[in-house]
């Protein structure tokens, strides 16, 4: 009977539960903290959200060196002629106005504000953080390994993607020795990827316990006043994900000749696919077969283009870090300088190379992000509340950041085959 309801308890979607760790736990914070228990929840409950915290920053750093090794690494030199230049300026270019439109609807929408998480336990943000010139003199590592250790995030990015393109080099190399032992780095990285994305998937079993843990302190200590910044998140977020859609994909599909409203008509089935499955990898299929039988892309076009984007190209993803981070800087009362939100554009647009397009894999980089600019994830301080809050509501963001990041591929895919010929326009 016991294994029945594990198994029935591990095959309920994870969405559905981090939801419900969000509704029981404020329900629960805010009994307890009416009835004057908030000592005790802080005391035998909170420990359990700060578990979860040491689990996610525990998986923060091998991430981002092994999917950022295996990201770069896919860009093999030999289809890095005009197609492969075009489609990677492409993803970098609207990954940097996405960031910067999560910025702007941050700032709009004034989000995290009014919550006043206080300063709390534990390191919440560097007093004097780095000038923007430091920031981008400290990208390349002088000891990379240490950079590691330390969990400084922009240099092990920059160290991977290095590594990732040396070791693409080394597997096209003519010389046999060279060859296999640039394959045998890549199956490395990739296995230690794989791992890590299935410690992710076990982590977001406890995730709603651990949601439900930190949100329970938070509506014990603060009660209802934080109900209206996390809706007020929401709404930010998806008018940034509309923008990015109108403002970025329609009007530069407009300048290439093709019509905005075709071609989301025939992107519709996988758009409505990646806002279910919250997947860029597994809505896959579907974007290849769209861009095959709905677009008349040619496939030597698309089979590159479009696995290349839901391992690189996470614009929707990159436009909620940008939220989000203004997010929890306003919570605890430390609003982000304009060189600390240049960092978040710079930092969230590396970091949508090595985003796993898999469900909850925002929250990951999220944490990463956050490192970038002095938001230390400690467990026990106010930046891990706020993150944990987020959190809470992560699985509804996620759904229309991850339908963008689909739309965003096809755009691209599409825009290219047109500039390269090698789109039918019979079916335009």
């Amino acid at each position: 009977m016991g294994k029945s309801l594990w198994r029935r308890y591990l095959d309920y979607p994870v969405l559905w539960k981090i939801l419900w760790g969000l509704i029981l736990g404020a329900i629960f914070g805010l009994i307890a903290g009416h009835y004057g228990y908030a000592g005790a929840v802080k005391t035998y409950i909170k420990p359990f959200g700060d578990l979860f915290v040491r689990l996610l920053k525990m998986l923060v750093m091998p991430i981002v060196l092994a999917s950022l090794v295996v990201g770069a690494a896919s860009i093999s030199p030999a289809r890095l002629g005009r197609v492969g230049v075009k489609i990677v300026v492409y993803y970098l270019v609207t990954s940097a106005f996405a960031v910067f439109f999560g910025l702007i609807v941050g700032r709009i929408f004034a989000v995290g504000t009014g919550i006043h998480l206080g300063t709390g336990e534990g390191k919440a943000i560097e007093a004097n953080p780095p000038s923007l010139v430091q920031t981008l003199l400290n990208i390349v590592p002088t000891n990379p390994f240490a950079s590691l250790a330390k969990g400084e995030v922009l240099p092990v990015i920059f160290f991977a993607i290095i590594l990732g393109i040396a070791i693409t080099y080394l597997i096209n190399k003519n010389d046999e020795r060279l060859k296999a032992a640039g394959t045998t780095l890549l199956r490395f990285f990739d296995g230690l990827a794989e791992a890590m994305y299935i410690i992710v998937a076990g982590v977001m079993q406890y995730a709603p316990i651990g949601v439900f843990a930190l949100i329970a302190y938070v509506m014990a200590e603060y009660g209802v006043n934080v109900v209206g910044p996390l809706a007020k998140v929401v709404l930010a977020v998806y008018v940034g994900l509309t923008l990015q859609v109108l403002l970025v994909y329609f009007v530069l599909l407009k300048v290439f000749g093709i019509d905005p409203l075709k071609f989301i008509k025939k992107a519709k089935d996988a758009m409505i696919t990646a806002f279910v499955t919250r997947s860029s990898s597994g809505t896959l299929p579907v974007t290849m077969r769209v861009a095959d039988e709905e677009m008349g892309v040619d496939k030597g076009i698309y089979s590159f283009t479009l696995p290349l984007g839901a391992t690189i190209n996470m614009d929707g993803t990159a436009l909620y870090q940008g939220v989000t981070v203004l997010f929890v800087a306003n919570a605890i009362g430390h609003p982000l300088t304009l060189g600390q939100q240049l960092t978040v554009v710079l930092t969230a647009v590396l970091a949508s190379i090595g985003t796993a397009g898999v469900p909850g894999a925002g929250a990951i980089m999220l944490a990463m992000v956050l490192q970038s600019v002095g938001l230390e994830l400690t467990a026990g301080s106010p930046v891990a509340l706020a993150y944990a809050m987020i959190l809470g509501i992560d699985a509804i963001l996620d759904m229309g950041r991850t339908m963008v990041n689909v739309t965003g591929d096809l755009a691209g895919t599409t825009i290219v085959a047109k500039t390269e010929g090698e789109l039918d326009e019979s079916k335009w």
